[in-house]
């Protein structure tokens, strides 16, 4: 008596609803929202939605901003530049605000 026949017509039917099963698993995971192992690009939000960093500086540009930004952190002042509704903005912690607004008024020596 072959038996080997009876069991592959009952295993057949388990592996592919085990391989569909298995299908429906990985999509759920692949298409689910906050797991994603690839970086979305920042929504820019206005200027009050960034935590504890305020607004010392409103440059036209990024590259304006980059500058500013950089002006700082020479003098020792965390600064980040962030894109909001309203444009560019360079932002820092409210302790270093003060310190941030007169090196920023005041411009650098020149260099000779």
């Amino acid at each position: 008596m072959n038996t080997s026949g009876s069991f592959a017509y009952l295993a057949w039917p388990l592996v592919v609803f085990g391989g569909f099963a298995l299908m429906v698993v990985l999509l759920r995971w692949t298409f689910s929202s906050g797991h994603s192992l690839v970086q979305r690009r920042p929504k820019a939000g206005a200027p009050t939605e960034y935590g504890l960093l305020v607004v010392v500086a409103s440059p036209t540009t990024f590259i304006e901003g980059e500058q500013l930004r950089l002006r700082l952190l020479e003098s020792g002042v965390r600064g980040t530049l962030v894109p909001t509704t309203q444009g560019p903005r360079l932002m820092v912690f409210p302790q270093d605000a003060s310190v941030a607004r007169a090196l920023l008024k005041n411009p650098p020596p020149e260099k000779a």
